[in-house]
């Protein structure tokens, strides 16, 4: 494994993984709602969904995908379904930021279920795994899941953190209310974005 090999792949999983997308969307708000550590439940989830994703493209899914199309129909409208349903509860929230339970904040199956419904995603593993490891090497598609298990934990990290700062400036119901709405906005553009 060479060090310019490593630094691409880390290059490639920090691009794909700190742009802003759905799964980002929600740890923003998730963190601004809930606070930094609530919002690591959905952080954790959401790279484990990732990773698991990523690792079954290079070793081979990608094959069944080809010879399955509809499949991945199958995966954009119900990502599509799942964003809107994301935005709908973000714009029902009614800001006020004291969760009512521990368990308010988005779960770790919640940003599994997001990364495996979401096709960036999926169209983030098959070109990843198809420009590092088209060969499906064992030992690429482990060194390649593995950068980037590290790399997208931060980088939704950074965006639960993000939101987490914003709790000090949104610090009244109707701001947060606008917040989330203006969040739901984004969610929802996303997922009318995946039906062109």
């Amino acid at each position: 494994m060479t060090v310019t090999l490593s630094l691409s792949m880390a290059a490639f999983a920090l691009a794909a993984s700190l742009s802003p997308g759905p799964v980002n969307l929600v740890a923003l708000s998730a963190g601004m709602r809930h606070g930094f550590r609530a919002s690591l439940r959905h952080v954790t989830g959401a790279t484990l969904g990732f990773t698991l994703l990523l690792v079954l493209i290079g070793l081979g899914l990608h094959e069944l995908l080809a010879r399955w199309p509809g499949i991945l129909g199958g995966v954009r409208w119900a990502g599509v379904a799942f964003l809107l349903y994301m935005a709908w509860r973000l714009a029902a929230d009614d800001g006020r930021l004291q969760a009512s339970s521990p368990g308010a904040a988005p779960s770790w199956w919640v940003g599994a279920t997001m990364q495996w419904l979401n096709p960036k995603a999926w169209l983030a593993s098959m070109a990843g795994m198809g420009a590092y490891a088209a060969g499906g090497e064992l030992h690429l598609v482990a060194w390649f899941a593995t950068l980037y298990f590290v790399i997208c934990y931060l980088s939704i990290g950074c965006w639960a953190y993000a939101g987490a700062c914003l709790k000090r400036f949104v610090d009244r119901p109707a701001r947060v209310r606008r917040f989330n709405r203006g969040m739901a906005l984004l969610l929802a553009a996303s997922a009318c974005y995946l039906l062109w």
